[in-house]
């Protein structure tokens, strides 16, 4: 059984959809969600579908070595899905080509430091573009710049708000990232 570990902050929508698709999966199992945020509603979610969470520190995170020893016990992939922090460099190395991340537009536009959800979103709109998406890609030391594993266009129109293309692009993220992460894990994807 593959065991995925997911990070997340906040609300975990993202999270719940994994959650749900791999339920009851043969070959695939949401072992544990990771957290930086005590008062995050993924850990709700996680407790209602009987998954164990871990809350993290930052001292602990960038400081020691104790986060990635635990997850290396526990879990055998990372899905980061709305995490907000940098992943520091022991982690990737210790799960080199085994995390993956969502960006919610077609890498390496829009990508970078500070660009996340609705900042993503709001420059997207600004600069007219017609179309935008949402970029799988493997996690390295540098933000949004691991080497892409699927990308989804969507339309954005003239009437578009950063607020409809936040939510067509959430759409996508529920839609693909899963599937695109199990075909990953059962080598249909490289």
């Amino acid at each position: 059984m593959i065991r995925i570990g997911i990070f997340a902050s906040g609300e975990g929508t993202n999270a719940q959809r994994f959650m749900d698709y791999f339920k009851g999966h043969e070959q695939i199992t949401i072992s544990l969600i990771i957290t930086n945020n005590p008062k995050a509603n993924v850990l709700a979610r996680a407790s209602k579908m009987g998954i164990r969470c871990l809350v993290i520190d930052r001292d602990t995170f960038y400081n020691t070595n104790k986060v990635v020893e635990e997850l290396k016990q526990k879990i055998d992939f990372i899905v980061l899905a709305g995490f907000m922090w940098m992943i520091p460099a022991n982690l990737i190395e210790a799960f080199e080509g085994k995390m993956v991340n969502v960006h919610p537009a077609l890498l390496p536009a829009y990508g970078g430091k500070g660009m996340y959800g609705m900042n993503v979103h709001k420059a997207v709109v600004a600069n007219g573009e017609k179309k935008s998406g949402i970029t799988i890609h493997f996690v390295n030391e540098h933000y949004d710049e691991g080497k892409i594993i699927f990308q989804q266009e969507c339309p954005v129109s003239s009437v578009d708000t950063p607020e409809i293309l936040a939510n067509n692009i959430h759409k996508l993220e529920h839609e693909f990232y899963p599937r695109v992460v199990e075909k990953l894990l059962l080598g249909n994807i490289s």
